[in-house]
Order: structure tokens, then sequence, then C-alpha cells
């Protein structure tokens, strides 16, 4: 009988990849054993379920740092996870390893981004805390937990991903902007899966250990491009040193730091910036900060988005609990919102928690329409 087609490519992976990179057929599986696709791998098929799900389709109208999913100029979630992609896909070739789990991993690795950026995301916490949630919002943990649970594939709860996949999702995020070499976590378990998460430790492979470095290089020089438009920031407010090191566009940041990264990971089993370079990729990194993240007007923007979010919580946690004063423009939007309650796949979550996960899911003007239909007079 001949070879399925899926076979086919699983033997090309383990007589050619690198011997670092990750190999389908030796994949550690999914939570609910699957029968196998006949024509994709493991990763293949997780791309697929992915980009087909709701999540996914939401990350075209979430921003990064600029609020304003509909302006064509402001880069939207969507398009950093396809740069993202494009990067980790670039590097991932050059050094022979494992493409569609990186695909997989970076058209994942965003998917429980909460609305309105990192702005979202701390306005959340805050509001968890304030509301007595024993638990917080962590977007990398969020992402893992929306394809593992809240999302659907054909009718139930979860995506039901590999294991490779879902760690690149849940590690993704390095905590330190200083962190420039990256070696995988090659014996993690899936108990250890959240509490490496939560630690920030890194990926269980090489392949999520691109993905994880690159997510800071797709953003450091795109949020200087929305800045311009924005009087903020050009590229030649950046330090001399640092444009000396890096260049001054975002082309010629993202090409210096690929260059440098390839050049020091070849033939390793670990993701390596020069020290030099990482240097000035935190230095420029922490002159964002500085110069965007806390300008008057983003400070202004978050303020916005801490009312948004507050305001929902606040209406959707008296919904949760019997509770209805809202306009009736209003009843629209808890109406949406306890059709979501019905189809929670956890019955015993607390209230925090379902509200939680539906404000995470909605996308920034979802959630700016909604916050006005409730409160409008």
């Amino acid at each position: 009988m001949n070879k399925m087609p899926r076979e086919l490519k699983e033997e090309i992976e383990l007589k050619h990849l690198s011997p670092y990179a990750t190999k389908s057929r030796l994949s550690r599986g999914r939570r609910r054993r699957q029968d196998d696709c006949p024509v994709r791998t493991m990763f293949e098929r997780d791309t697929g379920r992915i980009i087909y799900s709701m999540p996914f389709r939401r990350l075209r109208q979430k921003t990064q740092v600029f609020f304003n999913p509909r302006n064509d100029h402001i880069c939207t979630r969507m398009e950093h996870v396809i740069y993202v992609m494009y990067l980790s896909m670039t590097i991932g070739k050059a050094l022979n390893l494992n493409q569609d789990l990186i695909q997989a991993i970076s058209l994942g690795h965003d998917l429980g981004h909460a609305p309105f950026g990192h702005a979202g995301e701390d306005s959340l916490n805050k509001t968890i805390k304030e509301q007595g949630g024993r638990f917080r919002f962590q977007h990398e943990l969020h992402s893992l937990r929306t394809v593992d649970l809240l999302a659907e594939h054909k009718s139930q709860p979860g995506l039901n991903l590999s294991f490779e996949v879902r760690d690149g999702i849940a590690s993704h995020c390095g905590e330190s902007i200083s962190e420039y070499k990256l070696e995988p976590w090659r014996d993690k378990t899936e108990a250890e899966l959240i509490l490496g998460a939560e630690e920030h430790r890194p990926p269980a492979t090489l392949e999520g250990c691109v993905v994880r470095i690159v997510d800071r290089i797709a953003y450091v020089g795109r949020d200087i491009e929305d800045a311009y438009r924005a009087g903020l920031m050009s590229f030649s407010d950046i330090p001399l040193h640092i444009r000396a090191e890096l260049g001054d566009s975002n082309s010629a940041i993202v090409n210096t730091l690929v260059l440098d990264l390839l050049s020091n990971s070849y033939d390793q089993d670990a993701i390596v910036l020069s020290e030099a370079r990482g240097e000035a990729l935190r230095e420029l990194i922490e002159e964002n900060y500085a110069r965007i993240y806390k300008a008057d007007q983003i400070i202004a923007y978050e303020n916005m988005v801490e009312n948004v979010i507050k305001g929902l919580f606040k209406a959707f946690l008296a919904a949760a609990q019997g509770q209805f004063s809202t306009s009736p423009e209003g009843e629209l939007a808890l109406e949406n919102f306890h059709n979501f309650l019905k189809r929670h796949p956890e019955k015993d979550a607390s209230p925090i928690r379902k509200v939680t996960d539906y404000i995470a899911g909605m996308t920034d003007h979802y959630a700016t329409t909604t916050f006005n239909s409730i409160y409008q007079i």
C-alpha cells in the first residue's frame, strides 16, 4: 500500500531537519487522542484549527498600542502575528527547523490578548483584584486557555492542539527584555506548562524559542512607525549609539537583528543574539517605553480603557449574578453575554472568571460599542 502524504512528510522531516528541530512524528500529541490526518502533519493541522477559529478572526480588530483598529495605518494584532510568523519562518528555514510548528505557534501566540492591548490587560488585572478574584490575567496563559477551552472545534470546547504548539503559545512572552539567549526546556512536562509560563521559563522546543525572541523584534520598530504617525517619536529620536548598532528604520533594525541571530545560532540548541545587539535591542525597547508607552497621549488613552473595562466588568458581573440595570439599548449586549454563559464550558467557574473570559474575547470596537450601549443615557 502506498504511503499517505503525511507519512512522506514526516519521513522527510526525520531525514533532513536539523537534529535540534522538532519532528512531527515525535510530537507528544494532543490531550484528546484523534486519528491522524492522511495529508497534514500534526503541526499543519494545528495551524488550520487556529486560523479557522473565532479568536483568530477577532485579531483584526484588536490593536497593539494605539487605539483605532479601523485606521489602516495602525498595526493590528492580526498584522503583528503575521509579522512574527514571517520573520520566525524565515529564521526557521535558515536554521532548518520545523516551519509548520513555527507557523502554528506564531499564529496562535496572541489569541488570548484582551481588547486594547496591554492597557486592556493591565485594566483587567486591576479590576479582577478589586472584585476579589483569586487569579491574574496573563495574556500568554489566557492564549493557552483560549485554545484549550474557550475556542471551539467541531462544537467541542478547545482546539485540542499538540503539546508543542500549546507550549509555544503559553511560553512566548519573555518578561525580561534583556533576554537574548534562549535554550529550550526540553523535558518540560504537561504539569509544568502553566507554572513555566507564570515564571516566564523557556519554551520546550527550539521553534518556540525562535517565536519568543522574534515577538520582540517584530514589534519594536513597528511601534515607532505608529508613534511617528501619532507625533510621539521618530527613528531620528533613537539615540545615536543604538542607531549605529541596529539601524535607523524598521526594516534595517529587523534585518540587523535577524542576521545577528542567525550567525549566532547555527548548529546550536539555542537561539542567540550577540551581546552587543541584544543590549541594543533592550535599550531600544526602554526608549519606546519612555517615549511611547509612557507618553501623555497613551496614558490618557489607558485611562479611557480602564473606564471601559471596569464599566463592562461591573455590568456583566451584576448580570451573571441575576441583577439587571441598564438602558434599553444595553439589553442586546446583556443577552449576548447570557448566551455566552450558557455555552461556557466550565459550569463551575466563578462569575469573575466567566466575565473575564468574555471581556478578554472582545475586540476593541465591540468593547467600546458595548460599553456605550449599556451606559448611554
